[in-house]
């Protein structure tokens, strides 16, 4: 354990959360679920983390019971998992199983793909995807295949009411086939571009009506999400949002310019009752606003009152996308980590690609032992 790294190793409570230490499995598509059910390698991939000392697993992104969830899209697809349905809640519910026998905790993020969906594609090709205003948001700033973007680029028709009415009531049927399959708690996907957070950015949110405008009613379906898992679950049962700025339409978007954009934009999301932020950067530790050194996940806390995760570049040496690209190789920064965690910028540390490469990542990291390589491979296997 490297010096002054030691309170990255202690327990947290956060909620009716009550973990070992202060590493989350950061969510990662993985694309090993045919026909919506995970396979049998899905359950030993998460008990290997479990077993490693990992203290909060959050699972890949999982479809919600909507026809339009998922389908194919920029990262892949066409073997997302799904929650309902009673061969895939089965398999889920070993999965929740293999995880807790390991002594870990686990929470699926839930998730609908929305715009970034291609239409045409998915278990119920038929069903539109899911547009706020019918765009799919600018096309000249997205770096994604070319191939792709001709596919999304039509406009199609906005969400009416009952549509979104529709849209939330498959939010919480999911939320309560999660909580009877055993999860620990709820993870919603609002970052990315996805659908939530294609509400809650002004570049595909068009809306005039009381789902779009202010930054406010941009929020409306996030804390109304938020309000029905509730409902469908427990009073105390954990809601984790997953927040970003960037998109997979543009790297550079911000849904709020300025902390005080921010707070207006959060705070619905708040009073619906979320319990832990997931703040999604490509480095955790970049400044969120000029004039501040403070990251995204550390403008969160302030502003929100509730505790964070931050996430991003955590244990090598290039962001996301640059790995792709970029020679990139395993480091240890965990003093940064460390540091700004103990100033209580940030309250968990998620790890996602470190954690890919090697399983046994967080226990090496404490035991100061070598950790495996990075490799492109990682991202097709369930090692």
């Amino acid at each position: 354990m490297a010096s002054g790294t030691e309170i990255l190793f202690r327990p947290c409570e956060v909620g009716a959360l009550a973990l070992p230490n202060r590493f989350v499995m950061a969510p990662m598509t993985r694309n090993f679920s045919p026909d919506g059910i995970p396979s049998a390698g899905v359950a030993d991939y998460y008990r290997r983390r479990a077993e490693a000392e990992v203290g909060l697993i959050v699972t890949e992104g999982i479809g919600v019971d909507h026809p339009a969830a998922v389908g194919r899209e920029t990262m892949g697809g066409g073997a997302s998992p799904v929650m309902h349905g009673e061969a895939a809640l089965a398999r889920w519910r070993a999965v929740v199983d293999g995880v807790h026998e390991a002594g870990g905790k686990i929470i699926p993020q839930l998730w609908h793909q929305g715009v970034i969906r291609v239409p045409g594609t998915g278990y119920h090709p038929d069903t539109p995807s899911a547009r706020p205003s019918g765009i799919w948001g600018p096309l000249d700033k997205a770096m994604v295949p070319p191939d792709y973007l001709e596919q999304v680029r039509e406009p199609t028709a906005p969400l009416t009411e009952n549509e979104i009415a529709d849209i939330i009531a498959g939010f919480a049927r999911s939320a309560a086939n999660a909580r009877a399959a055993g999860f620990d708690g709820i993870a919603l996907h609002g970052a990315h571009g996805y659908l939530i957070d294609s509400f809650l950015w002004g570049e595909t949110n068009l809306r005039t009506d009381r789902w779009g405008g202010a930054l406010p009613d941009r929020a409306r379906l996030a804390a109304e999400l938020v309000r029905a898992v509730r409902a469908a679950t427990a009073p105390d049962f954990p809601i984790m949002f997953r927040y970003s700025q960037w998109k997979l339409q543009d790297y550079d978007a911000r849904n709020a310019q300025t902390p005080d954009e921010l707070e207006s934009l959060l705070t619905p999301i708040v009073e619906a009752g979320v319990d832990l932020f997931d703040v999604s950067t490509r480095v955790f530790s970049a400044p969120a606003f000029d004039g501040s050194d403070l990251s995204l996940a550390g403008w969160v806390k302030r502003l929100t009152g509730r505790p964070t995760i931050a996430v991003g570049g955590v244990g090598l040496s290039r962001d996301l996308q640059s790995s792709f690209a970029q020679p990139t190789v395993m480091t240890n920064n965990l003093s940064l980590v460390a540091e700004r965690l103990a100033k209580g910028e940030f309250d968990l540390v998620g790890v996602g690609r470190a954690l890919l490469m090697d399983p046994q990542w967080v226990c090496k990291m404490r035991k100061g032992e070598s950790v495996n390589p990075f490799r492109l491979e990682a991202y097709g296997s369930l090692d």
